[in-house]
């Protein structure tokens, strides 16, 4: 396994991974629009964004590697916590033929050491209330529901 930045080549493989709540997808098929074309490369030009893949196969050219997973990590500073940075989690996923594996909870301890590696002292996610399986592997690594998340809708 191989945990690493994504590159503009993993796009179509992480927006399959995002579009699949319940089945395997072909990366290939995915089309990959303007809007995610800016956002992948805003999220690559920011020093507090990081788009992160676990992939597997592959050699030292990393050609025949397979997205298997992938995550986007956002530090946010704030003056709670002592100063110190924290480490948001966000569009977390693993392939659906993968699940169950233990590769969800190495991609999250990769992600959490990244994370302190980086001084942050606490690393914080939400997850869509409907993903109930996700709440209760989040919960075995750890995670706790200390808060109520709330989200405002801004319509153009």
């Amino acid at each position: 396994m191989i945990f690493r930045e994504a590159t503009r080549q993993d796009l179509p493989a992480v927006l399959a991974l995002l579009a699949d709540e319940h089945q395997v997808l072909d990366p290939a098929s995915m089309t990959v629009g303007e809007a995610h074309e800016r956002a992948f490369a805003a999220i690559g030009a920011d020093a507090r964004n990081e788009m992160l893949v676990l992939t597997e196969g592959g050699g030292a050219d990393a050609a025949g590697e397979v997205v298997v997973g992938c995550l986007q990590l956002t530090y946010i500073p704030g003056l709670g916590q002592n100063g110190q940075e924290r480490a948001l989690v966000e569009a977390v996923r693993i392939r659906a033929d993968r699940r169950g594996s233990g590769l969800g909870a190495e991609l999250m301890r990769l992600a959490a050491e990244r994370a302190r590696e980086r001084g942050c002292g606490l690393v914080q996610l939400t997850s869509n209330k409907r993903r109930t399986a996700a709440h209760r592997f989040y919960e075995r690594l750890g995670f706790a529901r200390s808060h109520e998340g709330f989200k405002l809708r801004l319509e153009p």
